[in-house]
């Protein structure tokens, strides 16, 4: 067997609008085995955070910058000149990039949606930045049996879709399965960077009948029991301390006992559940096919979710509004069975004629212990889990890293792992040094000292430093929590700590005039008018 160099070969794994609790070594009942893998031989961080919404952290997980630096402040819907173009800027460097210059072969497989332009190759397309080969979509969700966009390399291949035996999470994993084996044959000695980025469990609800099956009435007792068992959980296996409270249930959640429709609302959650289980199985198989070319042991795996649960509801008397203003939806599937949009009571989702979500009391239950979901910077839509694992790397890491990070400490960690350098130009603009920093010591034991965190998404706003967190919503007042005690932000400490509001107020708003951030009513006045609504949310 051909033994490549000592350089680690990478392979980064996004999850999409995955909560913090749902796979099995963050709490959650979901059969995750090969996650669980990279746990138990890796490291998990307790305090990672990511960026709220599924553009701006891939933008900021790639660049090392934060998404507003960057030009996808939002989504990537063309808004400029007043909003965020909605495109990659040309002063940014991809991870791809930045390792393809120090040698290594660079593949994605999975989820793009940093291009406003989807349908004809522009300077933001994967490969116009850094990725040498390339299969997936351009578009941000869709069908899991006929996906839009689907591209291989720079052409469109949506036919492939039309197979009976497509599915399309099983199609990104089949890519990179290849792309490894197909890296080995032909360029053994080279190290390769693998950017798996997962469509699931993001809307609809699509999966295959027997993962589906395998949940038979494991979601029978409800959100709130359920909730209640994942942190117990996560006490026991640590990525929580003893004592940890539960944030008070979203009055908008309804009690369980006496509700009726308790079967396709449990069909629902065994639905994301069936689709988190294929992903796990898909990674699994990108597992087994670096362990049989002898790369799997100096290869840095990393797992990581997008954004907080999704409490995203799709009424079907709004679903057009809703969705596919944004998100185009077939109408007919592949057997010409009209697809129903919309989360219509007592129609099991799952197959291809069915275009549902699992809803607020479900995503309620995914952000286990914490408050709100995606979109939104409180915990529960920004905590993501976080393993590595590196063994010929990582010989005398820690179970658990506690210190506080977030995506910008990705590329500068992946980069100080490969010895790979942070180019201070691309194509003559001058690059921004990184906003992160890297975890690679914290990864190998050593005492690291938590630094002031930032996020921005929709006029929602946070600043972490040291044991303070100050978060408000969109035209609210500012709200400060002690996240050392009160992790689940269940007690506003502002009016009796209006000092400490004040510094870190300021510090937000330098941090936001610095990075680029657009005030949120001038994206909305923005909208407004040019007469079209505002993306899902």
């Amino acid at each position: 067997m051909t033994v490549p160099s000592d350089r680690p070969d990478v392979v980064l794994v996004l999850a999409d609008d995955m909560g913090f609790s749902d796979v099995g070594c963050y709490g959650g009942e979901i059969a995750t085995p090969n996650i669980d893998r990279l746990a138990r031989e890796g490291v998990r961080f307790t305090q990672f955070y990511n960026t709220a919404r599924c553009s701006p952290s891939r933008a900021s997980l790639l660049t090392g910058l934060h998404p507003h630096q960057v030009g996808v402040g939002i989504l990537n819907f063309d808004d400029s000149p007043d909003g965020y173009p909605g495109d990659l800027s040309p002063e940014s460097v991809t991870i791809a990039e930045a390792l393809g210059a120090a040698g290594y072969a660079t593949y994605l497989s999975g989820k793009w949606h940093l291009s406003s332009q989807m349908d004809r190759p522009s300077p933001s397309w994967p490969t116009r930045r850094g990725f040498d080969r390339f299969f997936g979509t351009l578009e941000g969700a869709g069908s899991f049996y006929q996906p839009r966009t689907l591209t291989r390399d720079e052409e469109n291949v949506e036919e492939e879709g039309e197979r009976p035996d497509f599915f399309y999470t099983d199609a990104i994993s089949d890519a990179a399965v290849d792309f490894v084996a197909g890296h080995h044959r032909d360029r053994p000695h080279d190290p390769l960077f693998l950017y798996l980025a997962y469509t699931a469990p993001h809307w609809p609800l699509h999966a295959h009948e027997e993962d589906i099956a395998k949940y038979d009435g494991v979601y029978d007792a409800g959100w709130y029991l359920l909730r209640e068992e994942r942190l117990a959980r996560l006490v026991q296996e640590g990525v929580l301390e003893p004592g940890t409270a539960m944030a008070e249930r979203d009055p908008r959640v309804p009690g369980w006992e006496g509700r009726t429709g308790k079967d396709w609302e449990a069909r629902r959650m065994q639905t994301y559940a069936a689709q988190v289980d294929r992903m796990d199985q898909g990674i699994g198989r990108v597992l087994t096919a670096l362990e049989e070319t002898g790369r799997l042991d100096n290869t840095i795996v990393v797992f990581l979710s997008d954004n907080g649960g999704c409490a995203e509801e799709m009424p079907p008397e709004s679903v057009e509004e809703f969705v596919t203003a944004f998100v185009p939806i077939k109408g007919e599937t592949r057997e010409g069975d009209r697809v129903v949009p919309g989360n219509v009571p007592g129609l099991d989702p799952g197959p291809e004629a069915t275009y549902q979500s699992y809803g607020r009391s479900w995503a309620h239950l995914s952000n286990t212990p914490f408050r709100e979901y995606k979109h939104w910077v409180h915990e529960g839509g920004i905590a993501t889990p976080l393993v590595v694992r590196w063994p010929d790397g990582l010989r005398d890491a820690p179970e658990l890293v506690r210190t506080p990070y977030q995506l910008v400490d990705v590329l500068p960690t992946l980069l100080d792992a490969t010895g790979a350098a942070w180019p201070p130009e691309r194509d003559g603009h001058r690059v921004p040094p990184a906003e992160g920093v890297s975890m690679l010591p914290a990864l190998r034991g050593q005492e690291t000292q938590p630094r002031e965190l930032f996020w921005e998404h929709e006029g929602n706003a946070a600043i972490r430093s040291g044991r303070w967190k100050l978060v408000r919503k969109h035209d609210g007042d500012w709200e400060l929590y002690d996240i050392e005690r009160d992790r689940a932000e269940q007690h506003d400490l502002s009016g009796r700590h209006p000092d400490v509001v004040a510094d870190l107020a300021a510090r937000y708003d330098a941090w936001a005039a610095r990075c680029g951030v657009i005030p949120r009513q001038q994206v909305l006045d923005l909208y407004a008018a040019r007469g079209h609504g505002l993306p899902p949310e």
